[in-house]
C-alpha cells in the first residue's frame, strides 16, 4: 500500500470531542474524525470553496478529497443518527502556519 501523501491544514482544532447530552458515557460509542476530514469539511460546507481549491490548498489531488469529504460526511452523519460521539484527532497532517496554500 502506498505511503499517504500529507496534507496540509490551516485550522488547527485543538481537542476536541462532542458527545450528544441525552447518553450515559457508559453506554456511548463513538467516531474518530481525522484532522483532514475536519478540515475538508471546513472548507467544503462551512467557506464553501470547490474541491479543486481546496485540493490546491491541502497539497493533495481532488479525487483524494472527494474521498476525504464522504468519509467524514459518513461519519458525522452516523453520530447524529445514532447517537454517537465525534472526536476529532489524528491523520497524516501538518499545520500550515502562514503558508498560502
Amino acid at each position: 500500500m502506498r505511503p499517504k501523501k500529507t496534507r496540509w491544514i490551516k485550522c488547527d482544532p485543538g481537542e476536541r470531542c462532542f458527545r450528544p447530552r441525552c447518553r450515559t458515557t457508559e453506554k456511548l460509542q463513538g467516531v474518530v474524525l481525522t484532522l483532514d476530514e475536519f478540515e475538508t469539511l471546513r472548507l467544503f460546507d462551512l467557506q464553501k470553496l470547490d474541491q479543486h481549491t481546496i485540493a490546491l490548498k491541502m497539497g493533495v489531488h481532488r479525487s483524494t478529497v472527494s474521498r476525504i469529504l464522504a468519509s467524514a460526511r459518513a461519519k458525522v452523519s452516523d453520530a447524529l443518527v445514532n447517537l454517537k460521539a465525534i472526536k476529532v484527532e489524528g491523520g497524516c497532517c501538518k499545520l500550515a502556519k502562514g503558508r498560502n496554500r
